[in-house]
Parts: C-alpha cells; sequence; structure tokens
C-alpha cells in the first residue's frame, strides 16, 4: 500500500470518535466507582477501545473495493453466525445473543451491522441509477431480509429496526422513489400484526409500559430513576460522581443503555449537549466523506455507518427520555461494551478506507 494514501486519513473524525470513547469511560467510573464488583469495568472498555482503534487503522489500511470481491462470503459466514447462536448460545436473560470464544464473547448481531452495510452498498451500488425499479428495490430487500428474520427471533427487536432503518436509508439515499417509501410504508403497516404476534411477551409487556407507565409501577421504576436523574441535573448537572440516583443505584443498567442519564445528572444540560455535539460532529463528518467518496460503492458505506451511528443514538437517547420503550440499545461509543465498540470503530475504519482513496494519488512532487 502506498504510504501516501495516509494523508488523506481523517484526524478530525478520529479525534471526535476518541473524545466521545473517553467520555465514556469517565462516566462508567463514575457509574461504577463504589460498586466492587463493577469499579474496573472503565479500564476494561480503556482496553478494549486500544484495541478497538488499532482495527480501525487496520480496516482503513485495507482498500474498501476489495470487499467488492468478497461480499458473498461476508454475506453466508453472517448467517451462519446468527444461525449458530440457535444451537450454541446460552440463553440469557430469554435472548440468545452472544457466542463464547473462550477469550471474549461475541454478539453476532453486531458484526452483522457491518456486514449488511458492505452487501446493501454493493447491491445498491451495482444498480446505481436504476434503484428507481421495483425490480431492485425488491433485490436489495430480499438480501436483507434473512439477517432481520434471524436477529428478531434472537429475540432482539431493537437490533432489528435499527438495522432495518440503515438499509432504509441507504436505499432512500440510492435513488429510490418515493412511491416505493410509500409502498414499503404500507408493506411495514400490513406486517405490523404479525410482528406484535410474534413478539416475545417481555416486548409487549414494554410497549405496553410506554403507552401507560402505570400498568406496571416496578417495571417503570427504571424509567422513571433515569427521568429524575436527567431533571435534577439541570444547568451544570450535581458534579462529577456525587450523582444521588446514579451513586446510590436507583439507577440500574447505568453503565450501559443509561449512561446518557449519568451524563445528565452530573454533568447537566451543558454535559448533555456537549455529547450531542460531538454525535453531530461525527455524523457530519462521515457524511463528508460520503460527499467524496469516488464511487458509489464508498458513498453508501458512508452513508449506512452514519445512518447507524444516528439511528441507534437516537434510539439510545430516547430510551433515556422516556419517549421511546425500553430496548437494550447501548451508546455508540460511550456505553459499556465490546460487540458493540469494536463493530463501531471497524465501521469508522470502512470510512477512513473510503476517504484515504476518494481520488487517485498525486505524483510525487506534483
Amino acid at each position: 500500500m502506498d504510504r501516501r494514501v495516509w494523508r488523506k486519513f481523517d484526524i478530525i473524525l478520529l479525534g471526535l470518535v476518541i473524545l466521545l470513547i473517553l467520555y465514556g469511560v469517565i462516566m462508567i467510573y463514575s457509574a461504577n466507582q463504589n460498586q466492587d464488583d463493577l469499579r474496573d469495568l472503565w479500564w476494561t472498555q480503556l482496553t478494549r477501545a486500544g484495541i478497538g482503534l488499532a482495527l480501525l487503522f487496520f480496516v482503513a489500511a485495507i482498500d474498501y473495493r476489495y470487499y467488492l470481491s468478497f461480499y458473498k462470503i461476508f454475506y453466508v459466514v453472517m448467517l451462519i453466525f446468527l444461525g449458530t447462536l440457535f444451537i450454541a448460545a446460552e440463553l440469557t436473560a430469554g435472548t440468545l445473543r452472544w457466542l463464547d470464544f473462550t477469550l471474549f464473547p461475541v454478539q453476532p448481531s453486531e458484526l452483522a451491522k457491518i456486514i449488511v452495510i458492505i452487501v446493501s452498498a454493493k447491491i445498491m451500488a451495482d444498480r446505481d441509477g436504476h434503484m428507481n425499479r421495483i425490480h431492485s428495490l425488491i433485490v436489495t430487500f430480499l438480501l436483507v431480509l434473512p439477517p432481520l428474520i434471524l436477529i428478531y427471533m434472537q429475540p432482539d427487536l431493537g437490533t432489528t429496526i435499527i438495522m432495518g432503518v440503515t438499509w432504509f436509508i441507504m436505499a432512500l439515499m440510492a435513488g429510490i422513489s418515493m412511491f416505493h417509501v410509500a409502498l414499503l410504508g404500507a408493506g411495514g403497516l400490513l406486517f405490523l400484526p404479525i410482528v406484535w404476534l410474534t413478539m416475545a411477551d417481555y416486548q409487549r409487556e414494554r410497549v405496553y409500559l410506554f403507552i401507560d407507565p402505570t400498568s406496571d409501577p416496578d417495571a417503570y421504576f427504571n424509567i422513571e430513576q433515569a427521568l429524575i436523574s436527567i431533571g435534577s441535573g439541570e444547568m451544570v448537572g450535581k458534579g462529577f460522581s456525587i450523582g444521588t440516583q446514579n451513586q446510590l443505584h436507583f439507577l440500574r443498567v447505568r453503565h450501559t443503555d443509561f449512561i446518557f442519564s449519568v451524563i445528565g445528572e452530573e454533568l447537566g444540560f451543558i454535559g448533555s449537549i456537549l455529547l450531542f455535539g460531538l454525535i453531530i460532529l461525527l455524523i457530519w463528518r462521515i457524511m463528508r466523506a460520503a460527499d467524496l467518496a469516488s464511487d458509489p460503492f464508498g458513498r453508501l458505506i458512508c452513508i449506512g455507518v452514519a445512518a447507524v451511528i444516528f439511528f441507534q443514538s437516537f434510539v439510545n437517547l430516547g430510551v433515556n427520555l422516556g419517549i421511546m420503550p425500553v430496548t437494550g440499545t447501548p451508546l455508540p461509543f460511550v456505553s459499556y461494551g465490546g460487540s458493540s465498540l469494536f463493530a463501531f470503530l471497524i465501521s469508522i475504519g470502512l470510512v477512513q478506507s473510503v476517504l484515504m482513496r476518494h481520488r487517485a494519488l498525486d505524483f510525487e512532487g506534483a
């Protein structure tokens, strides 16, 4: 690989990612500092971030166009991993989401997000200028449907919706018509009864709870604590490591799904706005890469990465603010996690790969 491609490596994009990770590590430390069994999670997250950043640079070093030759292999491997969950995974909290590789557990659905973006970008790029045809829409939809079904069956409705929305945004940016958008909307409404009937009991209970919080006060407790945490932070917060709902453990899963509530309580409105700003700048920087991309495949990869970061952030923040039903969805780069953090850092590596090769290399001395 010509070293000159590294001249186009986006340092600002990398900096934004590192700032979000450090923001998360600091808040994970605060959330768990007085709980012995969780006290060292901040260090685990920092270690994982270091490994993930190495993966980012490794992926960036590979020309993203090489994946055009291997997308079928990626797709099959993804389906195998998702299918293996129903054979080898242990049932955890009523779900099948993790494969234990002894050294570390892997959540295949997180890696599936990346592969779905690559495969969808390839298929849509091959039909560049023809995505307004119903045949092109059907082909791309049928390819994304099997992983969505397998993830839904785990059951993991949150990730299913995030991946479906990511595919839809990519298809929209690839050129599907408004008629196709209406068609997809009508199809979604027709399938809603089937989805409702096949949802796990706890998933339906979460929807009931969102509609009527008084239906189950015990189940609503953590949502209520999250809202109290955010509201009590006011403008500047109660102060780092002295948030009462967080430090007294009224707020549950505070280092993962509800990390934003910790930020809202301890750092207040200013800390929350800083977080929003970093996420918005990150998405803008990725969309800049999409605009600079030299081919439809690279452009759609960047759009897919921006879409999944945007919508997953929206879902997580929506749950914390009580405007969406509860889902086990981490906040990208900020929440504690392994597979999720690795997947997002690999996706940033893909964006960097596209950006580093968005135009032909200049001749020496030119």
